[in-house]
């Protein structure tokens, strides 16, 4: 139970710290609309999402009026397409991924995640051509996403799936070369990928969720850093790390149980399921909205300073225990993420050279995803980006946790200049790649296979 004081706190996270919930995701299993048959399955594909996602924006409307608490964005995600279209050619997906995103304009929705294929110990035909689509697909829809999941502690490093990928996000950003590249920014490739992520560009429905259900992805970012000025000033002292643990994990635990309240009261008003709370502080390139600024706050001179990756690990560990305490059901990804555009410290930061790629690769092994948004040279070869692929892959295999590459090499432009994506999207400038433009990993590529499961996949 919360205080009168923490009641009053809350409400003031609400009024000027930031606090919202950041999306309510509608999870609608596709299973059921499968033919061989284009048009059938079109058919049975609209009439599914009409009938589920019809009233979702509006009840997340009323639901965040009646608690005056803002649900920022309304998102669907649906069952893989790589396997709901096994059957489907790669016009036909490119014509799925249109038809999503015509559903996803006509029921209002911001994005809809799942257009991905989980190829973590090899490759269907229909997954192949679900890839293959990709450049076209992205380059000529709005709010479609795609996660394409590679390796996984059980399975190992699928390295014919990472080579493609390396050249596909390639071709997506040429595809996509006067916007930016954006098209890079809507996919994102996953090792251990969870089933019930409602954040974009990973949200998919696995196989194991039901038919339809909500879930939610709640943020605070400016909260908890907030919480942790108001503390470090209130004490008269200086705090210990143990206190600022205990800081983030209670202001965590309130954050948590707002997004809950929004979930549940949005699932029971449209008769679905409640799934998960993902707890993650997910940042927007608001000032005042930044994990980046949390670092700074805890005595760093900016993210990427040295004891980054250990304040990182306190911050992920405290927020996990926090929201674990306040729902039963905490999913998804659930701990902090760093995403460089979408963050206005930590974009600061890689602009300067005080954040480089190898320091972010380092605080990947300790945050909730892993190389997020980050704007590469044009030139940045499709091996290089499979190889950077391969090592986050294997930072998640090993270390049995999630971990993901969304990275745009952005045509045209170099190191030190800007890429523009605009809302949360943000802009980054331009970093270089691991290593620099004299690394070359090709050879290492070209080996392709499966790199094997670890040695601790063998529990049961």
């Amino acid at each position: 139970m919360l205080t009168d004081r923490e009641v009053l706190s809350t409400i003031n996270m609400l009024r000027s710290e930031h606090l919202d919930v950041r999306t309510v995701t509608l999870g609608i299993n596709l299973f059921d609309c499968a033919s061989h048959d284009f048009d059938v399955f079109e058919v049975k594909l609209r009439s599914k999402i009409r009938k589920y996602a019809k009233r979702l924006v509006e009840t997340c409307d009323a639901v965040g009026d009646r608690y005056g608490i803002p649900v920022v964005n309304k998102r669907i995600s649906i069952s893989p397409m790589g396997t709901v279209g096994a059957s489907f050619s790669r016009d036909q997906m490119v014509r799925a991924c249109q038809v999503l995103d015509e559903c996803a304009k006509e029921v209002g929705v911001d994005f809809i995640g799942g257009f991905g294929a989980l190829v973590e110990k090899g490759i269907t035909p229909g997954e192949r051509n679900l890839i293959d689509s990709l450049p076209e697909a992205l380059a000529t829809t709005d709010r479609i996403c795609s996660s394409i999941n590679v390796g996984s502690t059980k399975s190992g490093i699928n390295m014919d799936a990472v080579s493609l990928m390396g050249r596909k996000i390639v071709e997506v950003a040429q595809a996509t070369a006067d916007r930016d590249g954006i098209g890079c920014a809507k996919l994102v490739v996953f090792c251990n990928i969870p089933q019930d992520v409602p954040f974009m560009a990973g949200a998919y429905l696995g196989v194991g969720e039901p038919d339809v259900v909500i879930d939610v992805g709640v943020s605070g970012p400016g909260v908890v850093n907030k919480a942790l000025q108001r503390a470090i000033a209130e004490s008269g002292r200086r705090l210990t790390l143990s206190e600022i643990a205990e800081v983030i994990k209670h202001t965590a635990y309130k954050v948590t149980r707002v997004g809950e309240l929004i979930g549940r009261g949005v699932a029971k008003e449209m008769n679905i399921p409640f799934g998960v709370a993902d707890l993650s502080l997910a940042p927007t390139p608001a000032v005042g909205d930044s994990v980046g600024e949390i670092f700074q706050t805890l005595g760093l001179s900016s993210i990427g300073a040295p004891g980054s990756t250990a304040v990182l690990a306190m911050l992920n560990d405290a927020v996990k225990k926090g929201g674990v305490f306040a729902s039963g059901h905490v999913g998804g990804l659930s701990g902090a993420f760093i995403p460089v555009s979408e963050d206005s410290a930590i974009e600061a930061a890689a602009r300067t050279g005080e954040l480089t790629m190898e320091k972010l690769e380092a605080m990947t092994c300790v945050c909730s995803v892993g190389l997020d948004m980050i704007a590469l040279p044009g030139d940045t070869s499709a091996e290089t980006i499979a190889a950077m692929i391969a090592d986050e892959a294997a930072i998640g295999m090993i270390n049995s946790k999630s971990t993901a590459v969304r990275v745009i090499p952005v045509p045209g432009k170099k190191v030190g200049d800007v890429a523009v994506f605009g809302g949360l999207l943000g802009e980054a400038a331009i970093i270089r790649a691991p290593g620099g433009a004299a690394a070359d990993s090709s050879s290492f590529i070209e080996f392709g296979g499966r790199i094997p499961a670890p040695i601790h996949s063998l529990r049961n």
